[in-house]
């Protein structure tokens, strides 16, 4: 059985009360939005050219670093 059969199988078992969270959840699934913004792409770019900041450090250190600006 192909995941697509096994998929369609699952949904005609789960109760019409809940459907419209799976509809909402196939439907990004399906048609997914990975097109990064203007300002991503500008600062891709940025990078790709030398420019901009590269963080290494952790997360925490990362957050402090941003609150001192």
């Amino acid at each position: 059985m192909s995941y697509k059969e096994l998929a369609k199988s699952i949904i005609d078992q789960i109760p019409d009360s809940k459907m419209y969270y799976i509809v909402a959840y196939l439907q990004g699934a399906a048609i997914p939005d990975e097109t990064p913004n203007a300002e991503t792409i500008a600062a891709m770019e940025e990078l790709e050219h030398g420019g901009g900041t590269v963080f290494t450090g952790s997360t925490e250190a990362l957050f402090a670093e941003l609150m001192e600006d």
